[in-house]
């Protein structure tokens, strides 16, 4: 049997195959090999690839299947890891230049270790800006990944290189982190369904990680029941993360063949009040009205939550990448750092204190009280996942046409407030780039957002399949 196209087979459908002995992990590598090199010289989404220990990996699992052995519930499924995360026999290059002599990697992160524990082959590095710092993808080590729906737009990011490589069909699935929006942001611009966990539910590190940090990692991929697939697998705690929760009482996986339709939702438009491109805002307000045809009761607020980006780049610059490049101020090696991170850096470096942190984070916690205000007695809040259209690589998104830095101001509320939020695709532009509709859930109810999430893939059906560039 030949390999299904992975824009097209769901990873639970393949793994079922690999593990039943219809394919071999052996044949559905290759063909994540082929499409590689097939369209990464066009897209610009793996870094880095070793094809041997990938196909080393894929015989291992077919000789375990062969002796009868059990291999994990995603046996022989090739996955991408995001660039900031560490992969066994990896460089973990962060996008960045100083980066260029580090060894490769001795150990996995945990959520590597956990997907290659479930039967993972793992294929290579997935390009992400430095430190995984923009909602674009592109650094001055490896260059620009492009969108597979349109190569003229960005995939976003700080995921990008994962969301292109599954749009793409490259791989099924892929690692990503989500700091600010870096899941849902190139999930929505690629045509996924995705997720930002609660913080902990997947743990981050090791090295630890620190309490200020906005960021937690997660899988990517097309569908919303095979992210909850790869979640099962990931989930459960690690005292590298000290914000790592229990695993759940129940499989998110399982929990989706009938997923619970949400009684009463909360709708924002736009929850600042401020402008949002007009095919976006078309696209989400249709979605919206099919939910409210099935009888699900939606409600419009008229509450503005507040403005999110100035405490957001007070903890994300001054808190999570600042440190990180400390030791570079002042040196020649500054000028390597990609430019408009330069820029943050000497701001934040200037102006942030401990007293300017301290202060954010008690906004940050100010926020997530209004926002569970805001929510009580609803399932759910219904917002754009961006305010603008995808950038041209290393450009900016546009609201209406016009530029601007804040096409993605929409996604950091639910890392400050540590809420779990994902996208769906609701639509298209004009350009052919997928358009997102986020689902933010209340403190800790990742299960409701998946389940919401399930409900708007099916009752949208758009099954959105990006376009073959294969040659």
């Amino acid at each position: 049997m030949d390999v299904p196209d992975f824009r097209t087979v769901t990873v639970e459908a393949l793994a079922a195959m690999v593990r039943d002995r219809t394919l071999t992990a052996a044949a559905v590598t290759e063909h994540a090999l082929e499409r590689i090199e097939a369209l990464n010289p066009t897209l610009n989404a793996f870094v880095a690839v070793d094809a041997d220990d990938a196909r080393a990996q894929a015989a291992a699992i077919d000789e375990q299947l062969d002796a009868g052995d059990e291999v994990g519930p995603l046996a022989g499924i090739p996955i991408g890891v995001k660039d900031l995360a560490d992969a066994v026999g990896f460089q973990t290059s962060k996008g960045a230049m100083y980066t260029r002599d580090d060894p490769p990697a001795a150990s996995d992160s945990t959520e590597v270790a956990r997907m290659r524990a479930a039967g993972c082959v793992i294929l290579g590095k997935t390009n992400t800006p430095e430190h995984g710092c923009m909602g674009d993808t592109y650094n001055p080590r490896f260059g620009p990944t492009l969108n597979p729906w349109n190569i003229e737009r960005s995939p976003g990011g700080s995921s990008g290189g994962t969301g292109s490589a599954v749009a793409s069909g490259m791989v099924p699935v892929g690692t990503g982190s989500d700091g600010g929006g870096s899941i849902r942001i190139p999930s929505a611009i690629c045509g996924l369904s995705g997720i930002k966990t609660s913080h902990g539910r997947v743990p981050s590190g090791p090295p630890p990680s620190g309490l200020i940090d906005l960021s937690c990692v997660g899988p990517m991929a097309r569908l919303i029941r095979d992210v909850a697939l790869c979640l099962d697998a990931m989930v459960g705690p690690h005292p590298a993360d000290l914000r790592s929760l229990p695993k759940p009482d129940v499989s998110w996986r399982a929990a989706l063949d009938s997923p619970r339709v949400p009684a009463r939702v909360l709708w924002a438009p736009s929850i600042d009040g401020e402008p949002v491109d007009s095919e976006i805002a078309a696209a989400c307000a249709a979605a919206v009205e099919q939910l409210a045809a099935e009888g699900v009761e939606v409600v419009e607020t008229q509450t503005q939550i507040g403005a999110v980006p100035g405490i957001f780049l007070q903890l994300f610059f001054g808190g999570l990448i600042g440190p990180a490049f400390c030791s570079l101020y002042g040196t020649d090696e500054w000028a390597n750092v990609t430019d408009v991170l330069a820029v943050m850096l000497e701001d934040v470096y200037e102006r942030v204190t401990v007293s300017s942190i301290y202060e954010a984070r008690q906004r940050a916690g100010e926020l997530s009280m209004a926002l569970a205000e805001a929510m009580e007695g609803y399932d759910a809040l219904l917002m754009p996942t961006l305010a603008g259209q995808a950038p041209a690589p290393a450009g900016h998104g546009t609201i209406n046409g016009e530029e601007t830095p804040n096409w993605f101001r929409f996604t950091p509320l639910a890392n400050l407030t540590r809420r779990p939020a994902g996208t769906v695709c609701c639509g298209f532009s004009r350009e052919g780039v997928p358009i997102g509709l986020q689902v933010v859930g209340h403190q800790l109810d990742d299960l409701t957002v998946l389940e919401t999430l399930a409900v708007l893939e099916d009752l949208l059906a758009l099954n959105p399949i990006a376009p073959d560039l294969a040659p």
